[in-house]
């Protein structure tokens, strides 16, 4: 269950700088990038979430390891994000510290959704969110008509969904939506049915078009494209 607190930052800019992330969302898109692409629990660990960040960024971990601490404890878990995986064990330090291992993390399925929505993971996230739609049920006629013409436009149209997922992940960032998983028809309506409302409008006038004005409408955005 989320904490209505913890809402998460990854969308969150400057207010003097809307086209420039904030300190905290930065954090928060790399360790979700970080845990939606490595594999090793040895390398998903606090502190070597901070290295990697930190390599990418080009700035010593320890000055961004108790904000990842915070981003995870304080954000990310409550938030129903992130989990944790498990616990290594530890070969130094405090004995207690060596029984109780070393947590590392991994990405719950409201985590591989937000995921989905990150542009640093490149074509992965299409690869993350169509495995993802991939093993919704489809338990009903408006399930099925989702979950199958999600799988079509992931292949045919990727900007497109990645759009309809930006927003959902948005309205789920800014609390306007309490839950995005798992996925369904009445919650993704609720965000997006407005949103796309001039793509529905021009999907269905093409279906419409005589032969000739198909045409004319595919010259028409190729010279504009």
């Amino acid at each position: 269950m989320k904490d209505d607190k913890s809402n998460i930052a990854i969308f969150d800019t400057f207010k003097t700088r809307r086209n420039k992330f904030t300190g905290e969302a930065k954090r928060q898109r790399g360790i979700i990038a970080h845990l939606a692409t490595e594999q090793s629990p040895e390398l998903r660990t606090r502190t070597s979430i901070a290295h990697a960040i930190a390599e990418q960024h080009g700035i010593l971990w320890q000055n961004i390891y108790s904000g990842i601490f915070r981003d995870l404890d304080e954000v990310l878990i409550p938030a129903g994000v992130v989990k944790e995986g498990g616990r290594l064990p530890l070969r130094r330090g405090p004995k207690a510290l060596q029984l109780e291992g070393v947590p590392f993390y991994e990405l719950t399925d409201t985590g591989l959704l937000v995921a989905s929505s990150i542009e640093e993971l490149g074509d992965h996230r299409m690869k993350l969110f169509k495995s993802y739609v991939s093993s919704l049920p489809a338990s009903d006629a408006s399930c099925r008509a989702m979950k199958e013409g999600l799988l079509l436009l992931i292949d045919r149209a990727p900007s497109f969904v990645a759009k309809m997922i930006n927003e959902y992940i948005y309205a789920y960032s800014t609390g306007e939506i309490n839950s995005i998983a798992p996925l369904d028809t009445k919650k993704l309506r609720s965000v997006i049915s407005k949103q796309i409302a001039v793509e529905k409008e021009l999907v269905e006038a093409f279906i419409s078009f005589a032969d000739q004005e198909k045409d004319l409408a595919r010259n028409f955005f190729k010279v504009l494209t």
